[in-house]
C-alpha cells in the first residue's frame, strides 16, 4: 500500500476461506459499532462480512488505494450497499474531520512501511471512546516467499505490533489465532517454499486446519498461532 498499485493478488485466492474469515471476525464482532472505517478494503470481501454479521453499524467507509480493487467493492457486497461508501484513496487523503466509532485494519498494516505513522493518522479519526481493531500476519521468523510475493514489509510480535500503536490508545486485547495454522506456515517457509498456494491448498486449510485451530487455540490459551489480533480504545 505504499503504492496506489496492490502488488499482490492473493485477496482473490484467499475469499473462499469462509471458516477463517468467520473466525477472526467472531472475535472482533463486539467491538465493531456505529460507524465504521476500513482501511485497506480489497475487493470488499471483509466489508461484506462486517454487514452480514454485525447489527450495530450506521456506516462504513472503505479505503482502497488501488483503483481497480476499489472499483469490485461494491459488486462484491450482498448486504445493504446503501451503508457503504468507497473511497479510492489513502487514510492521508481523508479530512482531519471526519471521526469513526471502529477503525479497522484487516492484514494490512504489514503492507504499509511506516506503520506508526499511519496508526497516527488512524488515531487522528477515532472519535472517544473509539476502537482500533487490528489483525496482522504473527511472527517474522516466519516471513516466506509468500510475504516478499504481496508485499509485506513485515510480520508481528505482541512487541512488535504494541511499539507500533499511539500511547494514547489503551489496549482493550491482545492475541494470536490459529494456532494449527501456524505449523502450516512452517511447513511452507521451510518444505514448500511456495510464493502463493493453491485454491485447493486454502480450501484444505479453511476445511481441516481452521475448525481444529478454534479448539487448540482455546487450549493454548492463544498464546501463539499464525495471526495476530490487536484492539485498542481511545480514551
Amino acid at each position: 500500500m505504499g503504492d496506489s498499485k496492490y502488488v499482490g493478488n492473493e485477496l482473490s485466492i484467499f475469499k473462499d476461506a469462509v471458516n477463517w474469515k468467520k473466525y477472526w471476525h467472531k472475535s472482533i464482532s463486539k467491538f465493531i459499532s456505529g460507524d465504521i472505517l476500513e482501511v485497506g478494503a480489497g475487493i470488499g470481501v471483509n466489508t461484506n462480512l462486517i454487514l452480514e454479521n454485525d447489527a450495530d453499524i450506521r456506516s462504513i467507509t472503505s479505503i482502497e488505494p488501488d483503483e481497480a480493487l476499489a472499483d469490485q467493492i461494491l459488486n462484491n457486497l450482498k448486504e445493504d450497499k446503501s451503508k457503504v461508501t468507497v473511497l479510492n484513496q489513502f487514510l492521508k487523503d481523508l479530512p482531519n474531520d471526519k471521526k469513526f466509532d471502529t477503525i479497522i485494519y484487516i492484514d494490512v498494516i504489514e503492507h504499509i512501511k511506516n506503520d506508526s505513522e499511519e496508526l497516527t493518522k488512524a488515531k487522528m479519526h477515532l472519535k472517544e471512546g473509539g476502537r482500533l481493531i487490528i489483525l496482522v500476519p504473527a511472527y517474522n521468523f516466519l516471513f516466506s516467499p509468500f510475504d516478499d510475493a504481496v508485499g509485506h514489509y513485515r510480520r508481528y510480535n505482541k512487541k512488535l505490533l504494541i511499539h507500533a500503536i499511539p500511547d494514547e490508545l489503551s489496549m482493550l486485547k491482545l492475541f494470536y489465532l490459529d494456532s494449527l495454522g501456524l505449523c502450516a506456515s512452517l511447513v511452507n517457509k521451510f518444505f514448500l517454499k511456495q510464493s502463493y498456494p493453491t485454491r485447493s491448498q486454502i480450501l484444505k486449510y479453511d476445511k481441516l486446519i481452521v475448525p481444529i485451530s478454534k479448539i487448540t487455540d482455546k487450549v493454548v490459551l492463544n498464546s501463539f498461532g499464525k495471526s495476530l489480533i490487536g484492539i485498542w480504545i481511545n480514551n
